[in-house]
């Protein structure tokens, strides 16, 4: 209890920094930024690329049928004979 009430007491230390030192990791930083979010949209790109492919597999494999229930009861309308 004692060392964690000395911590909190305790003078906090400064980091000193120059302004351009600063001013460097500001611009590194925003160039990592822009490097991810191009490496972002490739990654969107090539996941939506991805699901489009195994989607197009998976139609071939197995291709939608629509309105299964409205096409067995069209078999059995007549016109009024």
């Amino acid at each position: 209890m004692f060392k964690s009430l000395q911590r909190f007491f305790s003078p906090s230390l400064e980091l000193i920094c120059e302004e351009s030192d600063i001013y460097s990791i500001v611009l590194d930083m925003q160039e990592r930024i822009e490097r991810l979010e191009i490496e972002n949209i490739e990654l969107t790109n090539s996941l939506y690329e991805i699901e489009n492919r195994l989607q197009s597999k998976i139609d071939n494999i197995h291709p939608v049928i629509y309105n299964i229930e409205q096409n067995k009861s069209l078999e059995n309308f007549t016109l009024g004979e």
